[in-house]
């Protein structure tokens, strides 16, 4: 692996962790101690992390939580995707929704669907599909307060009850060897979802794509629509093309 690509992998890993040792990162990556505390130095004088005794930490503290934190990132190009995601379902679909910023969206862009069936282990996103009229199905779990989810073997276990139209999956990185995520109970609850569907739509802003992270939720082909909020790179809509993904850039098929 690339310094390059390592060290964003690992303030991904801080940001979500909010604090981690130099021996967890060697044995997650890799790596001996020695890269990983150059990696760290790197990072810190960059000012992308903070490095303190035995590992690195998040720039702001443990105060403000990562789900929160991404609501504020890349939020037109997320409403974008999502707007465009929300105009692909017809009346009467049942659809399993995972939690992320993007789907919170995508479920805030849906409206007022009440001709729809929805699976979730996100808390806030139940609300908001049945305030708004949808028939809406919670899995239970363990609760993650951070970002109002339901994980573990529980919400796997539960997913497994269900059989639906549609997966809307969110990521945290979408590269050729599929899609990943840096959970890994966020990509279990993936995995079970697209499992118990028949067709697979991935949500995400441009910023997930030719990205890896740590844990494998699916392979390139095993995705039917990418939704997007712009092109991605010849090179990757060939794979994409390949691997034979419809690919939705903001609304407009491609």
């Amino acid at each position: 692996m690339k310094p390059e690509r390592r060290r964003d992998l690992i303030v991904e890993v801080v940001r979500e962790r909010e604090r981690i040792t130099v021996e967890a990162l060697a044995e997650m990556f890799g790596a001996s101690r020695e890269t990983i505390r150059r990696d760290l130095g790197a990072l810190a004088e960059a000012g992308r992390i903070r490095k303190v005794h035995g590992g690195g930490a998040r720039l702001d503290g443990p105060r403000e939580g990562p789900f929160a934190e991404r609501l504020g990132q890349a939020v037109l190009q997320k409403r974008a995707v999502a707007a465009a995601a929300a105009a692909l379902f017809n009346a009467g679909d049942t659809i399993l929704l995972d939690v992320g910023t993007t789907t919170l969206m995508f479920a805030e862009a849906l409206g007022g669907r009440a001709d729809l069936t929805i699976i979730t282990n996100g808390l806030e996103i139940a609300r908001v599909l049945a305030d708004r009229g949808a028939r809406v199905f919670v899995v239970g779990g363990e609760y993650r307060p951070e970002t109002g989810e339901m994980v573990g073997v529980l919400a796997v276990e539960q997913i497994g009850r269900f059989y639906a139209a549609h997966a809307v999956i969110t990521v945290g990185g979408l590269s050729v060897r599929g899609a990943m995520d840096f959970q890994l109970e966020e990509a279990q609850v993936a995995r079970a979802m697209i499992a118990q569907a028949r067709q697979v739509t991935i949500v995400a802003d441009a910023t997930k794509l030719q990205r890896e992270a740590l844990f494998q939720v699916c392979p390139l082909d095993a995705i039917d629509r990418l939704v997007v909020d712009r092109a991605p790179e010849p090179e990757f809509v060939r794979a994409l093309e390949k691997a034979g993904v419809e690919l939705v850039i903001a609304g407009t098929a491609k």
